[in-house]
């Protein structure tokens, strides 16, 4: 109780000072003020709605806009926040410093007041308008990320060969066929070797896919598509009435992986072959630290030859710095999703690259080379609770595979 009323008291302070901040930006214009607490009224209402009929494990899509709402609200009432309450600090400061100096004029400098106001408020529309971008159109801003990599043991046959990566789906949260067929489009125009999948196919249920399973079954690439599974498609954050229905759950997304024309690798691995040589793609089901652990390396690895080319699919990165990178076979290259990038970041090639993942998983997104053996972590091609992204985009990797002899 005494959580929910400090947590109240918060929200009650977020709005306070940016109406203050309105109010003294303002001053002659009472309307902008009105749609303030309309705005502000209208978000709390509906998050109050979304969370009274709520269902764990039901991220629908009005789930989804009530999160939007929410984000849209706070992010830059955080901002104003800083800026007014900051400015209160130092406005106590100086009124004990001219009373002391016997200075009783000039207390409330009200001319600073409402400078202070107005940079918050442009301050804060950065992240506003962010935000809004992400929900209408970040979240199918598709970008395709090509990387090239070299290796002593790849199979001269193999110089060349290309894989296209996609991770994290998560079908339940589609909410724009026309849009997600462009990025179904853009997979196919890398007319890669073949199209791996890193998992999360679902946000929790299997029925989430079926409305997209004719939209996912033109994915095409001559030499095979293959996939694993993610934390997500397990159903473990759904109260199911009983282990019947969850594992008739589990049975449908196995028949679903076929139907898209997916070869699932459930701790297991399969030949990549070309005339005269093959490398060896492996795929384990989820190992994450902190999630279900339900992938075995050495199950998936056990008929394998130490010299052969290795290509691991495993959804979470973790599984890379805590078993693959010391792994008794050298695994060459891991590709892995899992993170999104958060969907909230900055990335500018050459200058920055940060989100709120990194606090997290210190191997987030992108390429990443340690002990000779690669990780490559997805950003991943859908988005889930929050609908949208922020400066991380959906992404479709082509890694081309070089071989050094």
């Amino acid at each position: 109780m005494i959580r929910i009323l400090l947590f109240l008291v918060f929200v009650f302070l977020i709005d306070w000072y940016s109406y203050q901040a309105f109010k003294t930006a303002f001053p002659e214009h009472n309307w902008i003020r009105i749609v303030f607490w309309v705005f502000s009224v209208f978000v709390y209402l509906f998050v109050a709605y979304g969370f009274l009929t709520f269902t764990r494990g039901n991220l629908s899509l009005s789930f989804g806009r009530m999160i939007s709402l929410l984000v849209l609200s706070l992010i830059p009432k955080l901002i104003v926040l800083g800026f007014m309450f900051g400015e209160d600090i130092l406005r106590v400061f100086t009124g004990i410093f001219y009373s002391v100096a016997g200075h009783r004029e000039g207390d409330f400098l009200p001319d600073r007041r409402k400078f202070i106001s107005q940079t918050a408020l442009i301050l804060s529309s950065i992240p506003f308008l962010g935000i809004l971008h992400g929900v209408l159109i970040g979240k199918y801003r598709y970008r395709v990320i090509n990387h090239t990599l070299e290796f002593d043991e790849l199979p001269e046959e193999f110089d060349g060969f290309t894989i296209t990566q996609i991770s994290d789906i998560h079908s339940g949260s589609f909410d724009n066929k026309k849009k997600l067929e462009y990025g179904i489009k853009l997979i196919n125009q890398q007319k890669s070797d073949v199209i791996l999948f890193t998992g999360d196919l679902v946000n929790n249920q299997a029925e989430e896919m079926e409305p997209w399973i004719e939209t996912f079954k033109k994915l095409e690439a001559p030499m095979g598509k293959y996939s694993i599974l993610g934390n997500h498609d397990y159903g473990d954050y759904v109260s199911w009435p009983s282990k019947e229905a969850k594992e008739a759950n589990m049975q449908r997304l196995y028949e679903i992986q076929r139907e898209l024309g997916f070869k699932l690798l459930r701790n297991e691995n399969i030949k990549i072959e070309r005339p005269g040589a093959s490398i060896d793609l492996i795929g384990v089901e989820n190992w994450g630290k902190g999630f279900g652990q339900h992938g075995d390396l050495k199950k998936a690895t056990a008929n394998l030859s130490d010299k052969s080319f290795k290509i691991l699919m495993s959804h979470d990165p973790s599984h890379f710095d805590e078993e693959v990178k010391k792994f008794s076979q050298f695994i060459h290259l891991t590709l892995s999703g899992h993170t999104h990038g958060m969907q909230f970041g900055i990335e500018i090639p050459g200058f920055i690259k940060w989100s709120p993942a990194s606090l997290r998983y210190p191997k987030w997104a992108g390429l990443y080379e340690e002990l000779g053996r690669y990780l490559h972590v997805n950003r991943g091609f859908g988005f889930l609770a929050f609908p949208g992204r922020v400066g991380i985009w959906p992404e479709i990797t082509v890694i081309r595979l070089k071989s050094k002899r």
